[in-house]
């Protein structure tokens, strides 16, 4: 059996890499809210490591970067399907490098390289969300455009994956990061936490057309990440301090949860999924 292949957000996260951030960079240019107390953001960092392999995952832990701020969250650079992983492109300007050096790292872990987007295609990772084995959510959004999605359709029908397509809203604007997994998050294979005031209409209608529980964030929850939940096996979840409503709710449906402390991190608008790259579930 291979050591790599993901088709899903909740089967058990058995490989998993991160990337520590790097001190060196301009935070304000990239977004991220200031001040920004750097010790603690790297102590953080490794506590959320740590929380990781208490629970049973394989950590990779790439080398920082530097004038690469967003490059923490590892989930957006690259993609790992079940036949290896597909290098993206990254639509805001202080990331384009960041997946050639992602896809680098992976195929040095032993994950094949099977596509990579180019010209004008863009696409994060965070629009890409697995609604089952088989059916690939993409969001088309700020970060994701059509031309990214017509050119990741075949190299995921290789994988006999198909693709439904959620437009997102335009909210805050171009220069603040909407992802489709801004919105959504999975708990089991049949029950997800979903911001409902930002979420497609067609992706309630998918969510509920394959019998999935949704349950609805709790406003007061929103700007601090509580809808951006990483299933570490079903019903087993990690999630930041600071969201106790979302984190009673989930309790209440049986759902085991794990906190950090995330103070530092939250400032660039990335959550424990945007942490990771998944390699292997």
């Amino acid at each position: 059996m291979s050591d790599y292949g993901v088709r899903s957000m909740v089967a058990p996260l058995t490989r998993v890499a991160v990337r520590a951030p790097s001190l060196r960079g301009d935070y304000a240019v990239a977004h991220w809210e200031q001040p920004i107390d750097g010790e603690l953001l790297l102590q953080q960092h490794r506590d959320f490591v740590a929380l990781l392999r208490k629970l049973g995952c394989e950590v990779a832990e790439l080398a920082p970067v530097d004038d690469m701020p967003d490059a923490i969250f590892a989930y957006d650079p690259a993609f790992v399907i079940p036949s290896g992983v597909i290098e993206l492109r990254g639509a805001k300007a202080v990331r384009a490098g960041e997946p050639p050096l992602m896809t680098a790292d992976l195929h040095a872990l032993g994950v094949p390289v099977v596509g990579k987007l180019t010209g004008a295609a863009t696409a994060d990772g965070g629009d890409m969300y697995w609604l089952d084995e088989n059916t690939l959510a993409m969001g088309r959004s700020y970060r994701t455009n059509a031309a990214g999605i017509d050119q990741l359709r075949p190299m995921l029908a290789a994988d006999g994956v198909g693709v439904e397509v959620f437009d997102l809203p335009h909210d805050l604007g171009p220069e603040f990061c909407l992802h489709l997994m801004s919105v959504i998050s999975a708990i089991r294979q049949d029950l997800v936490l979903v911001y409902e005031r930002l979420a497609p209409v067609a992706l309630m209608q998918a969510l509920q057309q394959r019998g999935i529980e949704i349950l609805s964030l709790p406003e007061a929850d929103y700007a601090t990440l509580g809808c951006n939940v990483l299933a570490i096996a079903p019903g087993v979840v990690v999630m930041t301090t600071g969201n106790d409503a979302t984190a009673e709710l989930l309790r209440r449906r049986g759902v085991e949860v794990h906190l950090y402390e995330a103070s530092e991190i939250n400032k660039g608008e990335g959550g424990p999924t945007c942490l990771t790259r998944p390699i292997k579930r």
